[in-house]
């Protein structure tokens, strides 16, 4: 008669106690492949999770300009020339979905505190925004004291600065800088705000950037271009609600091509992008991160696996004699297969239990010492245990196999 399920689990558990240390260190290599699985996958999600956030926190009706198309921009070549002020003007006068534009220029410049005493002089290379009123109402930014650039400063070219919260920290610590004169590049500027802090926006600390007047800007730092007027890194653009998102892009697109002459079946020398498109984009990308990295934590997982197949062949070796023993008195071929297929699934799914803590572990922690909002969520956590018992099953086969077919008699030679 076929051995009861229960004696069946005590006599594979009863071997796997037999020997305490191979079974541990059968046992480490899933706990590494599963940690990795948890702690990677949980990043990956963790970087996608941030990138979104980021891009619904600028709104939902927004859409963003760039120079230059996918094609150039992959080339690698210096940032295409092909956006210029008067095509910002022309987008808020002449397109009907529009609400706001507000262009953008942007320049890494020294920054440095006055040298008085009372202020310090730290220094910093950060990037400078040249930028309109609209840009604090279109990118929806707040200003924690003073004010934000208005519209006299933009017309009066005056030398005025708005720093990011860790901009101002970081050149005077101790000192607030709120109507003090600092110095950017060759020029001197009053702070007139300090922004709200703000986070990452895609690579780059909003935190640590100054804003100055655009017009101020081009005639004092970066210049105007004899041949394309002054060129702009970006337009972003609020659109009157989120129903008008398709018509402001299409209204746009149609706009920049009359003013770029562009021919009929031409490619643009610009992007039109929309949240969503750039949600779109952003989700496909860390999807993808999320994928491999969770396949490299696979790996290590299917290396755990061909462990656990290479000590359970060593088992059926050392214990020939036993399951001679157990067929001479009667146990059949799938009893015998069947203890060591439990014995393979426990030492597997063991593994995948404490590495998936280990893993919760490490997601946690990465979650509370960066800005990463790593997490990993139940279903995955249960996948990767199950897929670790799965893989313990799939690997002991082969010996389970080859301890199932042993010749009673032979194997009683061993005794």
């Amino acid at each position: 008669m076929p051995l009861p399920w229960r004696e069946t689990w005590s006599m594979a558990w009863s071997a796997l106690r037999a020997s305490r240390l191979r079974s541990l260190l059968t046992i480490l290599g899933i706990v590494i492949g599963n940690a990795s699985v948890i702690t990677l996958v949980g990043i990956g999600q963790g970087t996608q999770k941030l990138a979104n956030e980021q891009l619904q926190s600028l709104g939902a009706n927004v859409l963003f300009v760039v120079p230059g198309n996918d094609r150039s921009r992959r080339g690698g070549a210096a940032r295409p020339r092909t956006l210029v002020l008067e095509d910002a003007e022309a987008i808020a006068s002449q397109a009907p979905s529009v609400r706001r534009v507000a262009p953008q220029i942007s320049s890494n410049q020294i920054i440095q505190a006055s040298g008085r005493s009372s202020v310090g002089g730290n220094s910093l290379n950060v990037p400078v925004y040249g930028v309109t009123p609209a840009f604090l109402a279109v990118r929806q930014f707040d200003v924690e004291r003073g004010h934000f650039i208005t519209q006299a400063d933009l017309e009066g070219n005056r030398s005025v600065v708005v720093l990011g919260s860790a901009l101002a920290t970081g050149l005077s610590p101790n000192i607030d800088l709120l109507g003090q004169r600092i110095r950017i590049g060759n020029n001197r500027f009053t702070v007139i705000g300090v922004m709200e802090e703000k986070g990452s926006f895609f690579g780059e600390n909003q935190d640590e950037v100054a804003y100055i007047p655009l017009t101020t800007m081009v005639n004092r730092i970066t210049g105007r271009d004899p041949a394309y007027g002054v060129s702009l890194n970006f337009i972003s653009v609020e659109a009157r609600d989120e129903s008008k998102i398709n018509a402001a892009s299409f209204q746009i697109a149609n706009l920049l091509r009359q003013r770029h002459k562009i021919p009929r079946f031409g490619e643009d020398d610009f992007i039109v992008r929309t949240q969503k498109e750039a949600a779109a984009i952003v989700t496909t990308i860390t999807g993808g991160l999320t994928i491999l990295l969770g396949s490299i934590g696979g790996v290590s997982l299917l290396v755990g696996g061909v462990g656990i197949m290479n000590i359970m062949l060593v088992a059926v070796s050392e214990r020939t004699a036993e399951v001679g023993l157990r067929k001479a008195l009667g146990a059949r071929r799938r009893d015998v297969l069947l203890q060591f297929l439990i014995e393979a699934a426990v030492l597997a799914s063991m593994g995948g239990i404490i590495g998936s803590g280990l893993g919760l572990g490490a997601v946690a922690l990465a979650s509370a010492v960066t800005p990463l909002p790593a997490f990993i969520g139940p279903g995955t956590v249960l996948f990767t245990v199950g897929l670790s018992g799965g893989i313990g099953i799939f690997f002991g086969v082969i010996p389970a196999r080859r301890a199932a077919q042993l010749d009673p008699i032979v194997a009683l030679r061993r005794l």
